[in-house]
């Protein structure tokens, strides 16, 4: 098999682990490829034996992407591989680590599961958004998409339609578009819901609305939505999956629709999306609670 690393350089245990990861991976007949980020920041590159992603239709003749890190890390590998389908196996390096499928102490193990065949991926819808204004910009994100006033303290305020429909209009910090998978990241914090990631959903969650009838709403992933803006807004910001920012021109609008291809992770039969919510989250524990397990 052929895999690449994608990782958070930044992080002093990924670096830590690299020379050994890689060792034992060409031990088992697995061939290493790098990306170019990673590449220019290894120091001694004469102890490694490796192959350089050089552009992103390299990932097309890749196994799979070995995404270390956090959460970040993982969304960054998906708008890296992007259409090209080839499944990310997560490992989170500290911290929450939702996404990820594997831990410091159990990547080995897990490894050998996808050397030996024995995993399954797991497809995750994205979202899409075309910013339209004189010049169209189209972005998509795993996590969610992100739409404020942008810097400093001003509401925003906006409409939603769900193709001709009107829906409501918003006066609040911002508004939430977030695909299952990311309902339990920004949305979440926000109050919106917890949406399986196996649906076909968006939940579009305002930020602090000034009003107390206004509420997160569940949405079809099928149906295109709108986003407009009043005349006298002097435009807005968009941030997807709270890594890249684009700025929304003065009566712009911005268009979300389900992207036309999903995202590949890689999960294993043991895994059970409720029991991560449970540990990795909190949920349904409380001080004198029952638990089940």
């Amino acid at each position: 098999m052929k895999v690449a690393f994608w990782g958070n350089t930044q992080k002093e245990v990924f670096w830590e682990l690299l020379p050994e990861l890689t060792s034992w991976l060409q031990e088992k007949g697995q061939e290493v490829l790098f990306t170019t980020h990673i590449h220019k920041r290894l120091e001694d590159k004469s102890k490694f034996n490796y192959s350089i992603i050089e552009e992103a239709d390299d990932f097309k003749n890749v196994d799979f992407v070995l995404a270390m890190g956090g959460d970040g890390t993982i969304l960054s590998a998906a708008r890296g591989v992007e259409h090209r389908g080839t499944p990310i196996f997560g490992v989170h390096l500290g911290g929450l680590g939702f996404l990820a499928e594997g831990t410091v102490e159990n990547m080995y193990t897990r490894l050998e599961s996808i050397i030996a065949g024995n995993y399954t991926t797991f497809p995750r819808i994205l979202v899409e958004a075309v910013i339209e204004g004189d010049t169209n910009i189209t972005v998509t994100a795993l996590n969610d998409l992100v739409i404020d006033a942008g810097e400093g303290f001003r509401l925003m305020k906006c409409s939603l339609f769900s193709e001709r429909h009107f829906i409501t209009s918003y006066s609040a910090d911002g508004l939430i578009v977030a695909t299952p998978t990311g309902s339990t990241a920004y949305n979440l914090a926000a109050g919106g819901p917890i949406v399986t990631p196996w649906l076909s959903l968006f939940t579009v969650t305002p930020i602090c609305p000034h009003t107390l009838s206004s509420r997160p709403i569940v949405l079809p992933a099928e149906n295109n939505l709108t986003i407009t803006f009043p005349e006298e807004e002097p435009g807005a910001r968009l941030t997807v999956d709270g890594q890249l920012e684009y700025s929304v021109p003065a009566n712009g609008r911005v268009v979300v629709r389900k992207a036309d291809y999903e995202v590949n992770m890689i999960t294993f039969e043991d895994r059970d999306y409720f029991q991560t919510l449970r540990t990795k989250m909190g949920w349904g524990q409380h001080n004198g609670g029952v638990n089940s397990e």
